[in-house]
């Protein structure tokens, strides 16, 4: 302390407090919490660090570079502070959320994000003790804090306190706020408790002993243990299960842990034998547990001075799970009135990490004789300097102090899809903590960060190559894919669209009725019909017979593009019935449907057409089976012969085989250069170029589906090329 009075003097605090009693006073309540040397050092020391030159230095020089790490990390995690509280006060709900729903989930979002910020624990403890003295400071010169000291006691601190087992700080937290948020209604419960805090401690310690020594007697082995309850607590209560003074029964109690069930219910008839029941105040959780797990015995007795006092019985597992398992009573506590009426959420890993701590914090206290007698700490603490809240996920700012939770690596365009579907589109650039990064940059615990938009626009395709890291989040993800597959539906609507005007004019019919054709083609929605037919999966042979009302023919084969090359092998595009085996038929004229190009080993069936022999499609083709619902009598069962499928058949196949790439200069050289080495022979080439965006579209022909699986796994690896596979 002779080192922070030498350079503070008398510089005074913002509350008014002088800098040396507020270092002196966090460093006795850290003493208090039985921390190593280190963090009390800290302690007293964070607060001076605006008055130093080169305080990191100074600091580390001085007492040591552990010191100096955890006195930047506090500074770090008070730059936190009531902005970001004034933002979750602020917090604009959600659609179908109201304005107290959107702060809840704000201000638990800053708890999580303090813990999670702070890279070791202790960052946190000496965050408690500097707010607990500086209420104590108010209190004792009796001036009023700001309403945002109160408030963000209340919401932020007390309940890390509470999480995190801390007793002796989160009542005296919250009972020095409460009675500056609320002072009249905190003199009202002090005036109607009738007793000084001292003499309700006095009284408990004395049943406690009474109790003790009536186990003893019996030879139960238990810990008794107990203190009355704060102001602050009795207000929630009264409030809470809005019950009046006069009802609450809980003001004092205590609890009894005891080794197993049978000795909870001989210290139940302990307790009744010393203290008058009230018979309607007792609960037997053991037999009948809550819905949570939660098991113990409560009873309320009345005291040799007449006021009535709770005792709470259970097992040392019991104990454990209501203070580390899943019913820990920090979660409906926290709750508020939805807690007391059991309406609260669990989230069970991140019960499983703050158990974990409030076990790392329990063990410190534990003390064992050295070899000459000494008392040192137990062994937790080497955990506790690593220790920090493993959260699945990082917590960031919105420039008006808003808390986003994100997952881990995630980048500036996840935050600017969390915020907003059309921001996340529109995101052209970041800012974080006022600097331009990179999209791509991942963002760490407690950063500021701006998005910047552009007025109109949609995202880029790189985004979706999880190469270039530009997105971690699988909702933006969603997002982003769904953006490119409306755009894709809106091409092929307005391809399909005027693919069906340009056949209306050809047949003299531009007055015909587009509702009324979709619906005799079987189609819903004009958008359905010209849907398939801007992705070619509908023939528009089909459109001109609906147009002269005639049965609509089954779409052939037609004359392959003009710049389709011949192979050596026999095609059966072509027209030749080798390679296809129609069970009961014979000789029968056969031709693979364009639409769904099927090749071995494809399972296929057969369309007889009229006058043209049968079509062979995949089993699975869109047009087949809307065919065969139209007429299933002209459905044949089909197979490959037995040369194809062992492939000793000199047959190919046509397929097509769509690729999906960045567009750059020499794409369509390295592709062909695939289809050479492979000797596959090209006989359609479609290609079309959006927003940097190349979409291929290549019918080879195949002998094999081998050959096309390799096909396209080369195709995959050249530079580029992000999807590479067959049409369906």
């Amino acid at each position: 302390m002779a080192f922070v009075r030498e350079h503070a003097g008398e510089v005074r605090l913002s509350s008014g407090e002088l800098l040396a009693d507020h270092a002196a006073g966090t460093a006795s309540i850290m003493r208090t919490l039985n921390v190593d040397p280190p963090a009390v050092l800290a302690a007293a020391l964070f607060a001076l660090t605006p008055h130093l030159q080169e305080p990191e230095r100074v600091i580390a020089d001085n007492f040591g570079e552990e010191v100096a790490q955890l006195v930047g990390d506090v500074r770090k995690l008070l730059r936190l502070g009531t902005v970001s509280l004034r933002a979750a006060q602020n917090a604009i709900p959600e659609a179908g959320r109201d304005a107290q729903a959107a702060r809840r989930q704000q201000v638990e979002a800053l708890r999580k994000m303090l813990l999670a910020f702070a890279q070791d624990i202790r960052v946190v403890l000496i965050r408690l003790a500097s707010r607990l003295q500086s209420l104590r400071y108010y209190a004792a010169a009796k001036v009023t804090p700001s309403p945002d000291v109160a408030r963000e006691t209340l919401d932020i601190y007390a309940p890390l306190a509470n999480r995190l087992g801390i007793w002796q700080l989160k009542w005296e937290l919250e009972d020095l706020a409460f009675r500056f948020e609320e002072p009249a209604t905190y003199k009202r419960i002090a005036k109607l408790l009738d007793e000084k805090r001292v003499e309700r401690e006095s009284y408990v310690a004395q049943a406690i002993e009474r109790l003790q020594q009536e186990l003893a007697a019996a030879h139960i082995r238990a810990e008794v243990s107990g203190r009355p309850k704060h102001i602050y607590s009795i207000w929630r209560k009264m409030r809470g299960k809005e019950l009046d003074f006069a009802e609450l029964y809980d003001v004092r109690a205590f609890r009894v842990i005891v080794p197993d069930i049978k000795d909870c219910y001989t210290v139940l008839g302990i307790v009744h034998n010393l203290w008058q029941p009230v018979p309607k105040e007792f609960d037997d959780y053991i037999s009948r547990p809550k819905p949570n797990g939660y098991k113990s015995l409560h009873t309320v007795v009345i005291g040799d001075d007449g006021r009535a006092f709770e005792v709470q019985i259970r097992t040392h597992e019991m104990h454990q799970f209501a203070e580390y398992g899943v019913a820990a009573h920090w979660r409906y506590k926290e709750a508020g009135t939805r807690g007391y009426g059991g309406q609260f959420s669990a989230n069970e890993k991140y019960d499983e990490k703050i158990a974990w701590l409030r076990q790392l914090l329990a063990w410190k206290d534990e003390v064992s004789e050295g070899e000459h007698g000494e008392k040192r700490a137990a062994q937790p603490w080497e955990q506790l300097r690593q220790a920090t809240l493993d959260d699945d996920h990082i917590y960031v700012l919105t420039p008006q102090a808003r808390v986003i939770p994100l997952p881990h690596g995630a980048t500036p365009v996840d935050f600017a899809y969390h915020l907003h579907s059309e921001l996340g589109h529109r995101c052209r650039g970041a800012r974080v903590d006022g600097t331009m990064v990179p999209l791509n940059t991942p963002l760490q615990n407690g950063q500021t960060v701006e998005i910047v938009a552009v007025k109109e626009g949609g995202p880029s395709r790189d985004w979706l190559n999880p190469q270039l890291g530009y997105l971690q989040s699988p909702r933006a993800r969603q997002k982003v894919r769904a953006w490119f597959n409306a755009v894709e539906v809106q091409e092929h609507i307005a391809s399909g669209r005027a693919m069906v005007e340009k056949t209306l004019q050809r047949e003299g019919k531009t007055s015909v009725n587009l509702d009324q054709l979709a619906a005799k083609l079987g189609f819903k929605t004009t958008d359905d019909l010209f849907s398939v037919v801007g992705k070619e999966e509908f023939s528009l042979r089909l459109v001109e017979q609906a147009l002269h009302d005639a049965p609509p023919p089954e779409p052939v084969v037609e004359a392959p593009e003009q710049f389709e090359k011949r192979s050596s092998g026999a095609s059966v595009a072509r027209g030749a019935s080798t390679g296809v085996l129609v069970v009961g038929v014979d000789a029968l004229l056969t031709q693979l449907a364009r639409c769904c190009r099927p090749a071995p080993p494809d399972e296929i069936s057969g369309f007889v057409t009229r006058g043209k022999g049968m079509s062979i499609h995949r089993s699975d083709c869109p047009t087949f089976l809307r065919m065969a619902e139209r007429a299933p009598e002209r459905v044949l069962q089909t197979a490959w012969s037995a040369d194809v499928m062992s492939g000793r058949g000199q047959s190919v196949y046509p397929v097509d085989l769509s690729i999906e790439a960045t567009d750059r200069q020499g794409l369509l050289r390295d592709i062909s250069e695939v289809f050479a080495r492979e000797k596959m022979n090209v006989i359609g080439v479609k290609t079309q170029t959006r927003r940097n965006a190349a979409f291929m579209q290549f019918t080879v022909e195949v002998s094999s589906a081998a050959q096309i699986q390799r096909a396209c796994t080369l195709l995959g690896e050249v530079t580029g090329v992000m999807r590479a596979s067959r049409k369906n």
